[in-house]
């Protein structure tokens, strides 16, 4: 009998952008030790997400598991102390112990594709092995414009999981990077998570993107502003707010101020 996925809300509200709701939701009961450590590396790479490096610096000290070093050393990276981050890296990808920690491998392909090295970061990324990694190739690919093999890497996911939440993002990305028709059905995936979940800004810039594809720009500012409303920081929603009011005629130097 398949045993309960007690993960299943924190991993969803981590993927839909959620990351305090996440963080604040993240004393789940009754987990083994590969489930707490999965846990705490959910919790660390939410603070990561809201910003809130030098936490994540200080608490997770050197005897932690590889996956913690791993998220502690993007946020080094993230710091700022880029060379020391990508020395640390190279020398605990080419341990033999440590190299194949999918984290660790999904970590290195984060900072590649920051270092915006797409191949060096699909090295460590294109064998695949959790959806995680199948999802950051399907971004890799699209950066690189090729979207033939992020098609590949997403009937990857769909054999894997095909609800899956993603799955169903690294379709909505795909769909965008296709254009033409695909569009609606990128659209009809990101109002499915905001009829199903908590409305979050990564959900209402995806919804506000097709809307913008589609030559609806008052929904997608109506959108945008929504967003921004949940986080006034947020560097994609106030891209897309430029973008979306150059083409309504309004003035963006607001948000590019």
């Amino acid at each position: 009998m398949a045993t309960p996925d007690l993960l299943f809300n924190l991993r969803n509200l981590f993927h839909l952008g959620a990351y305090q709701a996440a963080i604040n939701n993240s004393d789940v009961p009754g987990l083994d030790a590969d489930a707490a450590a999965e846990r705490d590396t959910i919790v660390f790479r939410s603070y990561i997400a809201l910003g809130s490096y030098q936490l994540v610096i200080s608490e997770i000290d050197s005897s932690a598991a590889t996956s913690l070093q791993a998220v502690k050393l993007l946020a080094v990276y993230l710091t700022g102390d880029k060379e020391g981050a990508i020395s640390s890296l190279k020398e605990w990808l080419s341990d033999s112990a440590i190299g194949s920690n999918p984290v660790l491998r999904l970590i290195a392909g984060v900072i590649y594709m920051h270092e915006q090295d797409y191949n060096e970061a699909l090295k460590h990324t294109h064998t695949g092995g959790t959806l995680d990694l199948h999802a950051l190739n399907v971004q890799i690919f699209i950066k690189m414009h090729r979207s033939d093999y992020a098609e590949k890497q997403l009937k990857i996911m769909q054999q894997i999981d095909e609800d899956h939440t993603l799955t169903q993002l690294a379709n909505a990305w795909l769909d965008i990077a296709v254009g033409g028709s695909k569009i609606r059905e990128a659209y009809l995936i990101f109002q499915d998570f905001a009829e199903k979940y908590p409305m979050t800004g990564m959900v209402l810039n995806g919804k506000a993107v097709c809307c913008m594809h589609m030559g609806s720009f008052e929904e997608a500012e109506t959108l945008l502003l929504e967003a921004l409303n949940k986080d006034a920081k947020d560097p994609e929603t106030l891209a897309n707010l430029i973008v979306c009011n150059l083409h309504l005629g309004k003035p963006s130097s607001r948000f590019l101020s």
